[in-house]
């Protein structure tokens, strides 16, 4: 299949590691040694987790998807070997069942998640991401379109700031937080990740900056899922990942935060429970379970990998397969 993106584009930041990139080979191998197999990489980023399967299945065919069109730029110089068997689409992962209808593919073999903010999108201070670089206060992976978080930051009540933090960022402090950026917003708009860093420091107790890393680190996650809707769209994609798949395919996520690896862990163990009464004698073919998990719990890094790539260290891997074809 030919790239949609052109290849034209910066080449990938050499020093990008894929995540656990053996363990999600070894996990997508079966689903996809057939001839004309076809996976997706919902979450392309940099390539790299890409770029391993195409060269390790010389038959396969891969859709990449992702709403940066930076990261889609220096996939496309990446694959570019690969160019005939990749697509390349501008697209949020909750838009699959669209992607796939416009391609015209029924059933895909694989599909791959690897959820969270980018290499990319970190290493580049503009992105606003990063608390440690004064930068605009953004966070849009597409920046094409949608609110920034400079928007949220100065539009949204205390009660609606305190609901972000607290439910997308566990922040314990969001209120106290909240009530300290619609204070500070009234003197000047908040636009800048250094003034809203230092806002989160000085709001939160003494003691408590003390211990658990960057005291800034979880409202910046909230903000960053609030902005991009990283949740709701995880909620939607996962169901139509799964409903993609042909028997025999196979799904492996990422998750670097909690909040998401609850939701993986819901819908895949949903998939895989049967939906038949506990007492029935004999279970109908349609309320068997449709999938079967392939990892126990979540899978983290080995200390030799979160050596060698510290992004790992939070990682947690869920994957399951179709085993039978939805009712």
């Amino acid at each position: 299949m030919p790239s949609m993106t052109p290849p034209g584009g910066p080449a990938p930041a050499a020093e990008h590691i894929p995540v656990l990139l053996g363990r999600v080979l070894t996990l997508l191998a079966p689903a996809l040694a057939g001839p004309a197999a076809l996976v997706v990489d919902a979450t392309i980023g940099l390539g790299g987790h890409a770029e391993a399967l195409l060269a390790q299945h010389p038959r396969l065919r891969l859709v990449g998807l992702d709403r940066d069109r930076d990261a889609l730029a220096r996939s496309a110089a990446r694959l570019a070997p690969y160019a005939e068997r990749t697509m390349l689409v501008p697209a949020v992962y909750d838009e699959l069942p669209r992607v796939l209808a416009d391609l015209g593919v029924a059933r895909v073999n694989g599909v791959l998640f690897d959820l969270g903010v980018s290499s990319l999108q970190l290493d580049t201070p503009a992105r606003g991401f990063a608390y440690a670089v004064d930068a605009s206060l953004d966070m849009r992976m597409d920046r094409s379109r949608g609110q920034t978080a400079a928007d949220v930051l100065n539009s949204y009540s205390v009660a609606e700031l305190a609901r972000v933090l607290s439910g997308y960022g566990e922040e314990r402090f969001a209120r106290r937080i909240a009530a300290a950026i619609v204070r500070e917003r009234t003197r000047a708009p908040l636009h800048s990740t250094a003034r809203l860093a230092e806002l989160v420091r000085n709001a939160i107790p003494a003691a408590t900056r003390r211990t658990g890393g960057h005291p800034a680190k979880r409202t910046f996650q909230a903000l960053r899922i609030e902005v991009n809707d990283e949740l709701g769209a995880l909620a939607r994609a996962l169901p139509a990942a799964v409903a993609a798949l042909a028997v025999g395919g196979r799904i492996v996520v990422l998750a670097y935060q909690s909040l998401e690896d609850r939701l993986v862990k819901r819908i895949l163990a949903a998939g895989a429970t049967s939906q038949a009464p506990p007492d029935m004698p004999v279970v109908p073919p349609e309320l068997r379970p449709e999938l079967r998990q392939l990892t126990r719990g979540a899978e983290q890094a080995s200390a030799a990998e979160v050596a060698a790539n510290s992004r790992a260290a939070s990682v947690r891997l869920r994957a399951a397969e179709r085993i039978r074809e939805a009712a």
